[in-house]
Parts: structure tokens; C-alpha cells; sequence
């Protein structure tokens, strides 16, 4: 596998496949022992954001009542 001018390489698609690995996912490079690991840290930053502000709606009002604001707008 060849380094590109910009220190990218492709990583095959089926270790991509193996580990879940696909547009957006979050790696992690590790130097150990001599040897540079690639592991996934989690899912993609937009996923994550997603991720924590999920469930924290606070509106009291029914979704007529937000439909109803947004037509007489």
C-alpha cells in the first residue's frame, strides 16, 4: 500500500467493512510498539451531536399547537 503526497492511504474495503467503518466514522491512530493501529473511536461527529441532544425537547405544546404557530405566521 503506497502513501500519497498528502500522507493518505486507502484502508481496503474489507477491514473497512470488518470494522463498520464508512463516510463519517471517527478513527483513532495509536503508535505502539513500533507499530501504527487504526481503530474506530465511535460514530461520526454529526451522529454524536445527534446523539445528545436526542430527548431533550422541552416544548409543553402538541404538535398541532407548533403547526398552528407555524401557518399563522
Amino acid at each position: 500500500m503506497l502513501v500519497g503526497e498528502k500522507g493518505q492511504v486507502t484502508i481496503p474495503k474489507h477491514l473497512r467493512d470488518e470494522l463498520g467503518i464508512g463516510p463519517g466514522s471517527d478513527v483513532a491512530f495509536e503508535l505502539r510498539d513500533g507499530a501504527l493501529i487504526l481503530r474506530k473511536t465511535g460514530t461520526g461527529r454529526g451522529r454524536a451531536i445527534a446523539a445528545s441532544l436526542r430527548g431533550r425537547g422541552d416544548v409543553a405544546m402538541s404538535t398541532d399547537e407548533i403547526m398552528a404557530l407555524t401557518r399563522d405566521g
